[in-house]
């Protein structure tokens, strides 16, 4: 049954006050045998959080992600200082000339802007050269891991359409407090309403008007990759026809074992524009999965890039003064 709970707190958490009874109920067990199940697999670090996860854009940061390339003896003290910008979510080191690969955002009272940031960066780690990859057209972005084996090898990617939202600092409380790793305990979000001093309908209200808005793109638990049997993930590259972009981008992001799926811009130094995230327990199996992607989708070219070191990986922080801080160190 572990399987089972760490399949359905991935899909659709419950956002009730006392979910794990839900999930429980679905299951046909007691809430304490989930609760110690999932205690157990948050304390062998499988679970990596449960939380709200957010839209970046939507939420006013503007984002991009970034390759460097950084002499092989200055990776170091270059990671230190890349990882010290609030708004590294992701950063590893990757197959290729192009080494370095994070992901960035910058808040929307950021007085460097995203561009300056990225100069900023280059200029103090030593980087040899960089490109900067902004999101085009996001087709796809869901990490759910496998972990019956049941899940078909196509899914439905729904298109959405977001209401307009003007945010109220109510919604701004709870986007901060709700971003956080809640507890394996029977009421997880007792201690967010009783700090907000709000009540559960309330709170359960405002959470579903931020993801109709597409604010908060779901309430879910991530999963360590590699802790949770998934110790293949490549980032997989490929130079499409500008015109077919999103007709390929759709079948691409079609695939199950594809999380995450982009159109990017092209370089004169960088040919490939569709980017996609595929998981598999072992590197034959993601192989396999390329391939299988390869036969359906038309491109000049694509590379599998594997992450040799993982550098960061953690939820951007929200509406905090480390942005701030961070700009006033640097453009000192």
């Amino acid at each position: 049954m572990k399987d089972e709970i760490l399949s359905r707190i991935q899909k659709k958490f419950p956002l009730v006050d006392r979910p794990f009874k839900v999930i429980a109920d679905e299951l046909g067990m007691s809430e304490d045998e989930v609760l110690a199940i999932l205690q157990e697999q948050k304390k062998a670090n499988i679970i990596r959080q449960t939380s709200a996860i957010f839209d970046t854009k939507r939420l006013g940061y503007v984002s991009s992600l970034v390759a460097f390339k950084i002499p092989a003896d200055k990776i170091s003290d270059a990671v230190k200082i890349i990882n010290s910008h609030p708004g590294i979510s992701h950063n590893y080191e990757r197959n290729h000339d192009f080494n370095i690969w994070f992901t960035l955002a910058v808040a929307p009272n950021s007085k460097l802007g995203l561009e300056r940031t990225v100069e900023v960066l280059a200029e103090a780690t030593g980087a040899e050269d960089y490109i900067m990859l902004p999101t085009l057209k996001l087709f796809k972005i869901n990490v759910k891991l496998n972990t019956t084996g049941k899940d078909e090898k196509k899914e439905e990617v729904k298109k959405v359409k977001h209401t307009e939202i003007e945010l109220t600092p109510l919604h701004h409380a709870i986007i901060r407090a709700a971003q956080y790793d809640i507890e394996m305990i029977q009421e997880p979000f007792k201690a967010i309403i009783e700090e907000l001093n709000i009540d559960y309908d309330t709170f359960f209200k405002i959470l579903d008007e931020l993801q109709e808005a597409g604010v908060m793109r779901r309430f879910a638990s991530i999963l360590n990759h590699r802790k949770a049997g998934f110790s293949a993930n490549a980032m997989v590259v490929w130079d499409v026809d500008e015109e077919k972009g999103e007709a390929i981008g759709e079948r691409a992001a079609a695939f199950s074992a594809v999380s995450h799926c982009y159109l990017r811009p092209k370089y004169s130094n960088w040919p490939y524009n569709l980017f996609t995230m595929v998981h598999g327990k072992s590197e034959q199996e993601t192989n396999s999965i390329i391939e299988e992607m390869a036969s359906e989708i038309d491109s000049k070219s694509h590379m599998p890039l594997y992450s040799s070191r993982e550098f960061k990986k953690v939820r951007i922080e929200y509406f905090t003064p480390e942005f701030e801080a961070w700009e006033s160190k640097y453009s000192n």
